[in-house]
């Protein structure tokens, strides 16, 4: 049977590239949000409160991706594992996130979507947060040398050209570098204290003349619509991926959003986001390419708490749309997020898919479409979307790995979900201290089906299908992939079994 279904994957796959000639191409954007919750737009939940017409839009001409999850429950690791196409924990960030000022995370060797699709002939650029390391040239008292070229940036990933901030809006420095150069020096210090500004409050620390906070996220947009007309009128064609700094904090709504929502100021941005979304949208139908280009919209993890969960209670929101935890945790709502594929004339508008993807599967996915050859390194996570865009029920994806902020793991298989930590392993009630004080088990077994919600552990009832989830996890871990192809060494010695249950 599994080796009937195999075939039938590949022969859509094959069906599918022989669909997409080699001398049409279309362009691809790859938007990601920040901290924007499944929850947060309609396609993704019925119930939303919040109104996301253009991405209601987007979705009514594409296909919703219902059970989409990244990486990891925060920033920067997720934004590993969507562009080299590998669990991000293979990486040497084996927790948290990294800073403004920290250096590279991604070898200039290790493949990536900048180079799969540079390979396959199209120009490409990086516009927004990029949150992935970048070395600044610094003294020798370590202060950061503005004046120098940084190095290691997007550039030396696949990107052609790029301009970014180095880490989250709230995080120093604020400078606007441009493939490789500073835009401005520094020349004072700035930040917002939580006392000051509940939710537009960002870290004090040197900031340039042209970088101004609250026009940031419109800045971005500008800049993206502006390459995309520059780009249209090129002959081949082009791979933006553009990673939105928003709705994460600084969260900084400008008129005429501010307000708009009439529930808080995270509604407001949120709203802001759909709206450049609408904008961008209607930049490539100006330009006449509305119908060349592929786009992926998705987010990098759950909403955070600083969204003010529960004033949104207050007006029937609910940013994790039912589901358990928040961003930073290993439950459901810090890694499900929504994924939105639009394609005009190859994907059918106005569809909505179960079968399980992660954003790993966006390298496969694309290196699939741009006809380049598997290779053993690079997308080693990742499972091609083609056959679900068909309309297939499944990618061929049997698991799902999930990682938290403090590095817990939970492994997936169909319904059943193992959790290898006592509570959410991020930010959200039993942090992993207090569940070991309440003497609550070491693993949690969930079956999603019955309980979305994550409430019922199963440990007890079903220990052998614990056992079989955890063998899946250390050969997965083990073989350096969990896709077909020989073996390879992660960066680092990763350990996921809680310490009651190491050998």
């Amino acid at each position: 049977m599994k080796k009937k279904v195999f075939c039938l994957l590949v022969t859509s796959v094959l069906c599918w590239s022989a669909y997409v000639p080699a001398a049409e191409r279309s362009n691809v954007i790859l938007i990601m949000a920040d901290d924007l919750g499944i929850g947060d737009i309609s396609p993704t939940n019925p119930q939303c409160q919040i109104k996301t017409p253009n991405l209601q839009a987007l979705a009514d001409g594409g296909l919703t991706f219902l059970d989409a999850h990244t990486t990891s429950a925060v920033c920067t690791p997720t934004r590993y594992g969507l562009l080299t196409g590998r669990y991000n924990w293979r990486s040497r960030l084996a927790r948290g996130v990294l800073s403004g000022t920290s250096s590279h995370l991604i070898p200039a060797d290790r493949p990536t979507l900048g180079h799969l699709m540079r390979a396959a002939g199209y120009h490409t650029a990086m516009i927004g947060k990029w949150h992935l390391g970048w070395d600044w040239h610094k003294d020798s008292d370590d202060k950061i040398d503005f004046s120098q070229p940084v190095l290691n940036g997007p550039n030396i990933n696949g990107f052609d050209q790029y301009y970014a901030h180095c880490g989250s809006l709230d995080m120093p420095p604020y400078v606007w570098v441009d493939s490789g150069h500073a835009t401005a020096i520094p020349v004072r210090e700035e930040g917002v204290t939580k006392q000051e500004n509940a939710y537009g409050w960002y870290r004090k620390g040197p900031i340039s003349p042209d970088f101004k906070i609250e026009e940031v996220l419109p800045h971005l947009f500008d800049k993206a619509i502006t390459h995309i007309q520059e780009r249209s009128k090129a002959d081949s064609p082009f791979f933006l991926y553009l990673a939105l700094p928003s709705p994460h904090t600084p969260i900084v709504p400008v008129p005429p959003f501010k307000g708009a929502s009439n529930m808080n100021p995270y509604a407001d941005f949120v709203m802001q986001v759909d709206h450049h979304v609408g904008q961008l949208m209607a930049a490539l139908k100006t330009c006449e390419i509305d119908g060349d280009t592929l786009i992926f919209f998705t987010s990098d993890n759950g909403c955070s708490p600083e969204a003010n969960f529960e004033v949104l209670k207050s007006f029937n929101h609910d940013p994790s749309a039912g589901f358990r935890g928040h961003k930073a945790d290993i439950y459901e709502g810090g890694h499900r997020v929504p994924l939105i594929v639009r394609w005009p004339g190859r994907i059918e508008g106005g569809k909505t898919s179960y079968a399980l993807a992660c954003l790993t599967d966006v390298y496969s996915t694309l290196e699939a479409i741009v006809e380049q050859p598997r290779q053993n390194r690079g997308g080693e996570d990742g499972f091609s979307l083609l056959p679900v865009f068909a309309g297939q029920r499944s990618s061929g994806r049997d698991t799902l790995i999930s990682h938290s902020i403090s590095g817990s793991f939970a492994i997936r298989q169909g319904n059943w979900k193992l959790c290898l930590c006592r509570g959410s392993g991020g930010w959200s009630a039993p942090k992993e201290n207090d569940a070991q004080k309440q003497g609550l088990p070491a693993m949690q077994l969930f079956n999603l089906e019955e309980d979305p919600g994550e409430t019922n552990n199963l440990l007890d009832e079903f220990p052998d299908r614990a056992a079989v989830l955890t063998q899946i996890l250390t050969t997965q871990v083990e073989a350096g992939r969990s896709t077909p192809g020989e073996p390879i060494s992660n960066d680092r010695q990763v350990e996921f079994l809680p310490k009651e249950t190491t050998p």
